[in-house]
């Protein structure tokens, strides 16, 4: 394998790699219409709410003519106030949720398993003799005798 075909696959991993990170970061697009939790409140008292998700702050529900809608405001506790006990709306809790496993894996491993990969690198250029990094210090001193020529 000749050095440009090296860099090119070089440069078409990291490329991927990079994607692979945009992608991860950017999570899942949702089309819900963002409102204001006091429009939410008067939706609900005035029986225009279909249905209700709360998940963590975020409060996220369907109206009667299906318009899908998303506000944030206090946890699920502060939301039963509203709810009168006659009221038939469907009303879900779900817990927050977390960060996926690789965000974390990448966040929390991957500084030190890039140290240690620099460290072992530094280790085998310094093993390694003949024009390398951290190879001046090397002695080129010949044993001479006394049959050769000493010029």
């Amino acid at each position: 394998m000749n050095q440009f075909s090296r860099n090119v696959a070089l440069w078409l991993v990291l490329a991927l790699m990079v994607l692979l990170v945009v992608n991860m970061f950017q999570g899942p697009q949702t089309r819900d219409e963002e409102i204001a939790y006091s429009q939410f409140v008067t939706e609900l008292k005035a029986g225009n709410v279909q249905e209700v998700t709360v998940q963590g702050n975020v409060i996220r529900g369907t109206m009667q003519e299906g318009k899908k809608f998303r506000t944030y405001g206090p946890q699920e506790d502060a939301i039963d106030r509203f709810l009168e006990p006659g009221e038939e709306i469907p009303f879900t809790v779900k817990p927050e949720e977390g960060d996926p496993w690789y965000i974390v894996l990448l966040v929390q491993w991957f500084p030190m398993l890039l140290l240690v990969g620099v460290w072992i690198f530094f280790m085998r250029q310094m093993q390694m003799g003949g024009g390398k990094a951290m190879a001046f210090g090397k002695s080129r001193a010949k044993l001479l005798n006394e049959n050769q020529n000493k010029v």
